[in-house]
């Protein structure tokens, strides 16, 4: 069974940065650099949106529309933690950040950390 540790959350100011963790344990047949890895995020209120995913095949990129710019998804291997940096925090960035981690069938999410933008 896969486990997600997602920190580095916290509250900022806008325009401020911010670095999530995600970081991957118990693999037993497979290894953190087969997956694919995303971050979602949820507001109050609202349903849970896809931010970004580093794809294992070829390493593509995907970003939302609203954060392309601005946030940067990467991973390093060798600690089996991805990241999320992200740059110029806007109020509507609030929410709470889940990473997930998918290969094939098989998907995996973190308990998530709190992010909260405001002035």
């Amino acid at each position: 069974q896969v486990h997600l540790v997602e920190s580095g959350g916290g509250s900022v100011q806008p325009g401020e940065s911010l670095r999530l963790s995600c970081a991957a344990s118990g693999f037993t047949r497979s290894r953190f650099s087969m997956y694919d890895m995303s971050w979602y995020r949820q507001a109050p209120g609202k349903e849970r949106e896809f931010v970004a995913s580093l794809l294992r095949a070829g390493g593509n990129y995907w970003y939302a529309d609203n954060v392309r710019g601005r946030f940067t998804i990467s991973k390093d291997i060798a600690k089996n933690t991805a990241y999320l940096q992200m740059n110029n925090l806007k109020s509507e960035d609030s929410g709470v950040y889940f990473c997930k981690a998918k290969n094939g069938a098989k998907e995996y999410w973190g308990q998530g950390t709190q992010v909260t933008v405001s002035s």
